[in-house]
């Protein structure tokens, strides 16, 4: 596997994922998925730290989310980044296009929890949820009649699954091409979206890319920082939505 390295010494790797790509192995999914590609990069050392089917994975991103990720090389750095990740001291930051005007910035605070319709979704629950809380910023709106959609800057405070899908979702403002918590192609805004006229966006993933990274390198200390660019796909996303 042809691994978008942006980072890399004895102790940990930082990569660029790119969407479609299933972190690590399960239920169709046994090859072909990250951490298979990591164990051919790191051989045999990587296995056994943080667990048999998850080797190195301190936090995992959706397949169709592309962006960075930190990956630990042993069992020290997987310890420390872990811990890192629960008291909230490792930052990520993501971009997501989404439909409809958001408020310029927003902080939600809506605890999460599995679906009892469906458990492959997650939802908000009342009572029984994981907290979590998103804030995030607007960066640019598009839509020259009315904004049909928004361009956001989102900064998690906790990690929970699918959570700036759901929250963004909750809060009216679903990810465009979301094929779990979005919006049908039935609707209005993206009628007009896709009837534009030179429009390649593929809609065929969540615009949500983890575009920074801050983290204490677990070995030295040192204060680490990391940056992507939008992926072609979501490029060409927002040169369509300037057309809007």
């Amino acid at each position: 596997m042809d691994l978008d390295i942006v980072f890399e010494d004895d102790n940990l790797i930082v990569l660029n994922k790119p969407a479609g790509l299933v972190v690590h192995p399960g239920s169709g999914n046994a090859r072909g998925t990250l951490v298979n590609g990591l164990l051919a990069h790191c051989g045999e050392s990587l296995s056994g730290i943080g667990g048999v089917k998850r080797p190195g994975i301190v936090h995992r991103l959706d397949k169709d989310t592309s962006g960075l990720m930190v990956v630990a090389k042993t069992d020290a750095a997987h310890q420390k980044l872990s811990a890192q990740f629960s008291d909230r001291t490792l930052s990520r930051t993501y971009l997501a296009f989404v439909l409809g005007k958001t408020p310029p910035e927003d902080y939600i605070d809506a605890p999460l929890g599995r679906s009892t319709l469906n458990r492959q979704k997650m939802t908000i629950r009342k009572s029984g949820g994981k907290e979590a809380q998103t804030y995030f910023k607007t960066l640019a709106y598009y839509g020259t009649r009315a904004v049909v959609a928004s361009f956001i800057e989102c900064r998690l405070e906790t990690g929970r699954t699918h959570q700036i899908r759901v929250h963004l979702s909750h809060a009216g403002h679903p990810l465009i091409g979301d094929p779990t918590y979005g919006r049908a192609r039935s609707n209005p805004m993206l009628k007009r979206l896709w009837g534009l006229e030179g429009n390649q966006w593929q809609d065929n993933r969540q615009a949500l890319h983890a575009a920074e990274l801050k983290f204490v390198h677990p070995i030295s200390g040192k204060k680490m920082q990391f940056s992507v660019g939008l992926p072609h796909d979501l490029i060409v996303l927002k040169e369509t939505l300037e057309k809007a």
